[in-house]
């Protein structure tokens, strides 16, 4: 129990300082900090211009989804840095149960996407006047944690497609794109066509981003509870199918030898 635990914290976290790079913990601040605030003033602008709906609404959901990117790039990198660094045999070949091995790498992910979604949706609140009631903070970090961790979920999905492809950044670049017009981050979920709206229900930040909005907007965190139940449920099916791809893959680029394909 307690190799599994040293694994499961130590070894994610020292993989995810590995392979997402920091060199320098500056810079941190203008890729992940910085840049939401420019999407976030994108659409606020647009969304002025439109007319199709209040400027809480884009600040909300684009800080939400920006919290995505992490998530998902850092669960890629998992597998196709590890690859590049001709370390993924060692991974494979070590006798550490999967479980602990692979979702302690998405404690750091998700705990990123929080703190970029907290930071953008306050900094950004500050710049807009958006107002966001005291008694809703807990419920909105709830549910931007929710979210977070929903979408490292899907990233352990596209980190599972890693060991069968070369690299998962355009892979996680598209996810990103679907994430931006499925889920209702700029656009009103009742206004998509009848079949997008249907996926985003199966998506990850679709829940999360709309309990979001209704706490802001004045709904007691009970009201929202079953949003963000929905939320959590997508991601934990998201993080077992993920398992699972792994699991599958790693057996067949065993028998492929397709392990060290770059």
């Amino acid at each position: 129990m307690m190799t599994n635990l040293r694994i499961f914290f130590t070894g994610g976290l020292t993989s995810y300082r590995a392979l997402f790079n920091w060199l320098r913990p500056e810079v941190f601040i203008p890729t992940l900090l910085v840049a939401p605030l420019f999407q976030i003033a994108l659409f606020v602008y647009m969304g002025r211009s439109a007319h199709l709906a209040s400027e809480s609404f884009y600040v909300i959901g684009n800080s939400m989804e920006f919290g995505a990117i992490p998530c998902l790039f850092a669960m890629g990198h998992m597998i196709t840095n590890e690859r590049k660094t001709q370390t993924l045999p060692l991974l494979i070949a070590t006798p550490a149960s999967r479980i602990p091995l692979f979702l302690g790498r998405s404690l750091p992910a998700t705990a990123n996407g929080f703190v970029i979604s907290a930071f953008a949706l306050a900094v950004s609140a500050l710049i807009f006047s958006v107002s966001i009631p005291g008694a809703a903070v807990p419920g909105i970090a709830l549910a931007m944690l929710v979210s977070s961790m929903s979408c490292t979920g899907l990233g352990l999905v596209s980190a599972a497609v890693g060991l069968r492809v070369r690299d998962t950044a355009v892979l996680s670049n598209i996810i990103i794109g679907i994430l931006l017009l499925f889920c209702g981050v700029n656009i009103p979920i009742n206004r998509l066509p009848s079949w997008m709206a249907v996926t985003a229900g199966y998506l990850p930040l679709t829940h999360g981003i709309a309990a979001a909005r209704e706490m802001v907007a004045g709904q007691p965190f009970s009201a929202v509870a079953g949003l963000l139940g929905i939320e959590l449920l997508v991601g934990v099916i998201y993080l077992a199918g993920g398992m699972l791809l792994l699991t599958f893959f790693e057996a067949e680029s065993r028998r492929r030898s397709t392990l060290e394909r770059v």
